[in-house]
This record gives structure tokens, sequence and C-alpha cells, in this order.
């Protein structure tokens, strides 16, 4: 056996001691260490409205860049990208924060004087899994096998009788939990509207149902929701809350939509399933920042502390469930995507003219059989004998396009509109503090100055792995210099 030859020299640090280092450190430092940074071609400058020249620094160096520069890749997964996701979780945590505490952001501190609650949505059982239980007083019970599972044991959230677990309805009601919560708002409006006795039409001239959820992935492959839910006037965080409403009658209508909300999916396999909510779910009042501990022995917790935990699953992908992060892609499943596409078009342009559906390309003498069955009903989900795809009562699903979120296809960090600001109006903000910051260096006002800007995307990801490895130290060491700052300034 003839043993590959090592380099003679290092090639990390053959690159820290190449002459163009110094420049790409400084452009991956600006990324904050990001993984797969876009690689931009263009220039940038501020000149003088009326002479049309390039304004100078204190330094005598020119207000522009040109050249080749690098922007975040932006991806909020942790595992994916921890540089970006930090920065995503810093956003999610101004989100949060503002529409709990106000203060910041158009939000009033009133906020924090109105019904505010903090709300977990479970999923219902499919069938008994493997777990790690803790009785009341901390210490470890057996699982329903009767074994003891250690904190990382691959078997915990792996059904204990594959053969009994409900698989169908595990992913189907994953695919329908948006709609599901989706609908638990409605239901929620309409019991609130009943106890205040208004009718639903009514409801929005006397308060507004604000929120911001985030979904978490448990070891069993399925999400939890957790929600910050709060009662707002008709103008919803500026205006005062009605006099009818209080935590109790919250709380209480939560219990009410929670219990009564339901979603039921197209026939599938000759039946249609009814999703619910599981039977648990954890109602908490939220009290005001200042109180020091997560929780008090009625279960109220402070609305720091929620911002700080909604932003750190906002940031989680599946990792909890070892799924994958990214969409499942290989040379077969491409080609097959492929396919599918050229037969969906086929096949529902097809059934709209209410034609056979029937593939010309792969079937010239207008057969259509898959394993001998007619396909001749929009009711039908079999495939063609060479992979192609015919409509089927489960094609708004996109099962496949989500596999690697084991068919969850919504957003882990929503809100309503009114809740408080935008993801969006926070990038701005930032880009307007640094264009401030030029303009005050450069000693002028905005009103007298063009900014022109012109990139053109080259690449994405770094050249080598070198580079990769590099970068993911200066986000370590990035990360590791915030956490210092912070703790000392909590400190003083």
């Amino acid at each position: 056996m003839v043993l590959p030859t090592l380099p003679d020299v290092d090639r990390i640090k053959q690159r820290t001691q190449a002459p163009d280092y110094r420049d790409w450190r400084k452009k991956v430092e600006d990324v904050y260490g990001c993984l797969h940074p876009v690689r931009l071609s263009g220039s940038w400058q501020i000149t003088d409205k009326t002479t049309g020249q390039v304004l100078t620094r204190p330094d005598g160096r020119p207000a522009e860049t040109s050249g080749h520069i690098l922007s975040p890749c932006g991806n909020r997964r942790e595992s994916v990208c921890p540089a970006c996701s930090d920065r995503y979780a810093a956003d999610a945590f101004q989100l949060m924060r503002a529409g709990l505490s106000g203060g910041s952001k158009g939000v009033p501190v009133t906020v924090s004087d109105k019904p505010r609650l903090f709300v977990t949505l479970t999923a219902p059982s499919f069938g008994p899994v493997h777990n790690r239980r803790t009785t009341t007083t901390g210490k470890h019970a057996p699982c329903r096998c009767g074994r003891y599972h250690h904190e990382h044991d691959p078997l915990i959230g792996q059904a204990i009788a594959p053969d009994g677990y409900d698989y169908t309805g595990h992913v189907l009601w994953q695919a329908h939990s948006g709609k599901l919560w989706n609908r638990f708002t409605q239901k929620l409006r309409r019991h609130l509207a009943r106890a205040a006795g208004l009718t639903v039409r009514d409801f929005n001239d006397h308060a507004r149902l604000s929120y911001a959820k985030v979904a978490e992935f448990q070891r069993r492959g399925i999400i939890h929701f957790h929600a910050v839910i709060r009662l707002d006037g008709p103008d919803g965080a500026i205006d005062a809350t009605p006099a009818w409403g209080t935590v109790d009658l919250l709380a209480d209508a939560v219990r009410a939509a929670h219990a009564d909300t339901t979603v039921t999916s197209p026939k599938f396999n000759g039946q249609a399933l009814t999703f619910v909510w599981g039977e648990q779910v954890d109602i908490r009042p939220i009290r005001p920042a200042e109180a020091s501990r997560f929780e008090d022995e009625h279960g109220t917790i402070s609305d720091d502390r929620i911002s700080s935990y909604v932003a750190k699953y906002a940031t989680k992908g599946t990792g909890k469930s070892e799924a994958a992060d990214r969409p499942i892609r290989s040379r077969t499943v491409i080609e097959l995507l492929r396919t599918t596409e050229h037969h969906k078009q086929i096949m529902r342009t097809a059934w709209d003219l209410g034609a056979p559906i029937v593939c010309p390309d792969c079937h010239p003498d207008g057969e259509h059989q898959a394993g001998g069955c007619p396909c001749a009903s929009i009711d039908h989900c079999g495939t063609c004998d060479n992979g192609g795809w015919i409509p089927g009562p489960l094609d708004e699903l996109n099962l496949r396009r989500w596999t690697h979120m084991l068919a969850f296809r919504g957003h882990f960090l929503s809100k309503s509109r009114a809740y408080s600001t935008t993801f969006k109006q926070l990038r701005e903000d930032r880009q307007i503090w640094r264009f401030e910051q030029n303009l005050a260096e450069l000693g002028v006002e905005a009103d007298t100055v063009a900014v022109v800007n012109h990139w053109d995307m080259t690449s994405v990801g770094h050249r080598t792995d070198e580079e990769r490895e590099l970068a993911a130290a200066i986000a370590e060491r990035t990360r590791q210099a915030r956490k210092h700052r912070y703790a000392t300034e909590r400190k003083d």
C-alpha cells in the first residue's frame, strides 16, 4: 500500500504569506468572516453634485473604491454561516425586543404595559419515540424502551416501533403547520371578539392582535412554535389596548383557539386527514425587562430573556433533528427535477384545457401508463415510467422541494405587520448609519453629494479551502471578542 505524499509546505501558512493576504483579510473582516461571501466587481464613489469631482477624505485619499469586494451571504443558519447567523440573531433580538419593551424602532415604551403572552404550541404525537426524560427533582428517568439514553444518543427522537409510527401524518402535519398557525390566529381573533361582546367584523375597529413567532425543530424531527402574542388598540403598538383587554382574557382566548383549530388536508390514498395542535400548550404572561430572573414561581417570564430565546432559535435550522440545512440535490435528483418540471408544465396545460393527461414527448402514441394504470384523473398520484410527474392533490405542498426541512415550508421567524420593525428596516438603518459616517468624515451634507454605485457579481464563496478555514477562524475570533465586550459592559 502506497501512502499519499504530504505537501512540503503548509498551505495555510503559504496563503498568509502571499502578497495579497492583508488586502484579502481586510475584506473578510469587513464581512465578519462570512463563509460564503458574494464576490463583487465594480466601483463606488462619492462625488460633488455641482462639479462631479470625487470628494477627498481628510487623509487625502479619494472617497471611492474599485476592484473586488466581498458581500456577506446573509444565511441565517448557524450550521451554514456562523458569521451571518450572528447578524441575523442580533436583528431578530432587536425586532423581538422592540415589540416587547418599545422605546426604539418606532415602538413606544407603553407596549410593555399591554397584555402580552409567551405561548408554545406543540405538535401532536404520531407514535412513541425514544427520549431522555427527567423527573420533577431533575433525575433522569428511563425511556419507554426501558433504557437510559445519554444526551447525544442518536436514538433520541427515533420511533420506538417504526412499523407503528405514523410517518405520513408526521410529514403532512409538518407541511400544513403554517396553515394551522394562520387558522389559529383567525380563531384567536374570533374568541377575543366573542369575549368582548363584539362581532368579528367589528373587532378590528376596537383592537388588533400582534404577534411574532419562531419555529423550533425537536429531536423527533417536528416543529414547535414559540410565539409572543400582544393585544393592541386598533392602530397597533402606538394605540392603547381597550379596557376589556386583559392578560387573563387573552390567555383564555388562546386556550380556546388552541382547542378549536383544525386543518383538513387534500385527499390522500382516498382519505383526508384532519390536523390539530398537540395537547401540550404553554401560556405564560410576560413581565417588564427589569426583572432579573428568567421566570418566577408563577411562570411569568421577562421580555429581555424572551428576545434572546427567540433570537437563538431563529438561527437554528434542523440541527436537533439531524436533518440537512440545504436542499438535497444529486445528479440523479437534478435530472429528475428537470424531467419533473417538463412534465408539470405539459400536464397542467393539458388538464386546464380539459384534455387527457398525455405527454407528447414521452408518449407520442397517446398512451400514458404508470405501472399499467391509466392516468386520466387529476387525483392520481403516479409517475411515468421514465420518472415524470402527474398532478395530484399534494402537488401544492412541494414536498420534494422541502425534503431537507422535513416538509416544513414556512418561515422560521415571522410576525404580524404591527408587531414592531422589520428586517428590511434594520438593514436600511445600518446602511444609513454607515453612509452618515462617511459624510461626517468628509464634512459634507447628504443633499450636496451623489453616490455612484455599480457592482457585478463574479462568484460566490472562498476560492480555496485554506481561505475558508482562515475565514472561519476570523469569524470565531470576532464572535469571542463580541462576547467578551458584552460581558465587560454588563459588569460595568
